[in-house]
């Protein structure tokens, strides 16, 4: 079983038990698998829930020995805010009955990890930019959108850095 099949696994085992809908947006490293990006080890599930009871999930998850968080706007997860429209631009992956599972597109996906920043953050982003063929010119879009729609704070400018450096990583990388 692959690393996106014991993702599913696990979701559908979670809907079957509760016999209630989930519907949810993956954005952290679990995502990777369906971005056709090799997995790297986790034991945490990354996701904001549009459907379904976060407390229970965050239970179950926790029982089979995975971390979690869960919200309902992952954009409230920094200071930086998730440009606008991200939820309408994610993709459904995965459909059942009970369980819808999406990811962000690329280059939201790139956003959201670079709201943090972390060494490894900026890799999993180099990695779906390139697997996923990211234009400079369509994160630029959504970096003037995110620059616009969050609010003045010290944490833009560490994004600003972050940003910059990514792109000059990327642009080295093509």
């Amino acid at each position: 079983m692959n690393d996106k099949e014991k993702i599913l696994e696990l979701l559908k085992q979670f809907v079957i038990e509760k016999k209630e809908p989930l519907e949810l947006i993956l954005v952290g490293a679990l995502a990777l698998p369906f971005y056709d990006v090799e997995f790297r080890f986790t034991y945490d599930l990354d996701a904001e829930i549009q459907q379904g009871n976060i407390e229970d999930l965050y239970f179950y998850l926790k029982s089979k020995g995975f971390e979690s968080d869960l919200s309902e706007n992952v954009s409230g997860w920094s200071v930086i805010s998730m440009p606008s429209g991200y939820r309408e631009r994610s993709q459904i992956v995965y459909q059942s009955d009970l369980l819808t599972i999406k990811i962000l597109s690329p280059e939201d996906y790139i956003i959201m990890k670079l709201r943090r920043g972390t060494t490894q953050d900026i890799e999993d982003a180099l990695a779906v930019a390139k697997t996923k063929k990211v234009k400079k010119q369509d994160l630029d879009v959504l970096y003037e959108k995110v620059l616009k729609e969050s609010i003045k704070d010290t944490a833009l400018f560490n994004f600003k850095k972050i940003y910059a450096l990514f792109i000059n990583e990327l642009l080295k990388r093509q």
